[in-house]
């Protein structure tokens, strides 16, 4: 079987990879919102690195006060 080295090729090439890459990604996101498998990806990351605990959730506490404001402003 002959190689096809066009430009063409080439491109059919980059379309895959970066399909199969977008559904590698996808499979993981997949995977890891069940609550479990979170669960215990965070237990093992936690033990390896003890610094990262409790900062793989979003951060709510600051949007607290622009929330409320926000809801002031639309109420009015």
């Amino acid at each position: 079987m002959e190689q096809d080295n066009t430009s063409g090729g080439v491109d059919r090439d980059t379309i895959y990879l970066m399909g199969g890459l977008a559904l590698m990604v996808l499979g993981a996101g997949l995977v890891a919102s069940h609550p479990t498998v979170r669960k215990a990806l965070t237990g093992a990351v936690a033990s390896v690195l003890p610094d990262l605990q409790g900062k793989f959730g979003p951060d709510l506490s600051s949007v607290g006060s622009d929330l409320q404001r926000y809801m002031k402003l639309r109420s009015m």
